[in-house]
């Protein structure tokens, strides 16, 4: 049974912290369309601080301890609405699996509902919004089904990758009706939300690091 561990936790952040700074300009690009235009920028200098902050770790076995560095990291070196909001996540996620010296399918699956019930808590925000949740809801159900189909944690997280890859298709498709992209009202038609496709990206280097 695949199962995950802290320090395979800790090398899928650092190839999320690299991914992240190769897509540091596509995302800020995204995000100079309907935001603040800093959403690479910003999420580069988190994960790069989360990196830096996860070598100094002490040797632990706990997963919930991983994931709450990795939020407190966040909130407090990430700008913008991200930073908050992906914190957040990652703590939400590190209090349901404290204790936890792997997490399997299902734990993974109870990290991941807390991460999305955060990030909806946080933002006020729900699904349809052309946000974040706009891929995390997505994914998150489709890990549910999966996980519940007797799937193993690699091919629900790449069931969980194909709905979000719709989900970020999907906020093309619709208006901004939270954060900054909500100013531009119908002008927000036809873009992309960075949110979204940072969760996406997030979720894919997951998949590929099982």
């Amino acid at each position: 049974m695949m199962t995950l561990d802290s320090k395979k936790m800790i090398k899928i952040f650092n190839n999320i912290a690299s991914k992240v700074e190769e897509e540091k300009a596509f995302l800020t690009e995204l995000d100079t369309a309907i935001g603040d235009g800093d959403h690479g920028i910003n999420l580069a200098r988190g994960f790069h601080a989360v990196a830096e902050k996860l070598s100094q770790m002490e040797e632990d076995d706990d997963t919930g301890s991983v994931l709450k560095t990795v939020g407190m990291q966040l909130v407090s070196t990430v700008g913008g609405a991200s930073g908050p909001l992906y914190g957040t996540a990652f703590m939400k996620a590190g209090a349901v699996s404290k204790g936890k010296r792997e997490l399997d399918a299902v734990g993974f699956l109870a990290a991941f509902e807390a991460a999305v019930d955060g990030v909806k808590m946080r933002g006020k925000a729900v699904p349809g919004e052309k946000t974040m949740l706009d891929a995390l809801c997505p994914a998150c159900d489709a890990l549910k089904i999966s996980i519940a189909g007797g799937d193993d944690l690699k091919t629900a997280v790449w069931k969980a990758v194909e709905a979000a890859e719709k989900g970020v298709a999907f906020t093309k498709t619709i208006i901004a009706t939270k954060g900054r992209a909500s100013y531009l009202g119908e002008r927000s038609l036809g873009h992309q939300d960075p949110g979204a496709t940072s969760s996406l990206l997030m979720l894919r280097v997951i998949a590929e690091s099982l």
